[in-house]
């Protein structure tokens, strides 16, 4: 994104920490994002913020519904830009100014061995769905960044 480039919020809201919330939560992005992207990168955006928000409910507040998920969408240059954010602990020890290490990539086969846990699909597909991702832990709040570029892929 260009520091030049203004960006311009296409959506603020929270919801609260519970199952089935992330549906409301894609639903609402879509239609901020309505006209701005083909149906079928709609549809990954989708995936993508329907997983990211469901990580945070389940890991990031454990399901308390008291802890609320804040949503933006922003729009920045051909750049869509959707952050979910939860309150969850630090995924990382150190200095959780910066992105997280990635966890280990899943393989079907070595889950099916049970050499891996069978769950952890999560921010793999999300990252295969959208353009660009990366997770934050400052000040206490847990960040996951997606990015969707508007001129295709």
């Amino acid at each position: 994104m260009s520091p030049q480039t203004a960006a311009r919020q296409l959506a603020s809201f929270e919801i609260a920490s519970v199952p089935g919330n992330e549906r409301e939560v894609l639903d609402r992005v879509a239609r901020s994002v309505a006209g701005q992207l083909p149906p079928d990168r709609v549809d990954r955006l989708k995936t993508a913020v329907a997983e990211a928000t469901l990580n945070a409910i389940e890991h990031g507040h454990g399901g308390r519904p008291d802890l609320p998920v804040a949503i933006k969408v922003i729009r920045q240059g051909d750049e869509l830009v959707v952050t979910v954010t939860d309150h969850g602990p630090a995924r990382r020890e150190g200095n959780g100014d910066r992105p997280r290490e990635a966890p280990e990539e899943p393989d079907l086969t070595r889950k099916l061995a049970g050499q891996q846990p069978p769950r952890g699909w999560g921010l793999f597909l999300i990252r295969h769905m959208v353009d660009g991702m990366d997770v934050v832990t400052r000040d206490g709040r847990h960040t996951v960044r997606l990015v969707m570029r508007a001129g295709g892929d």
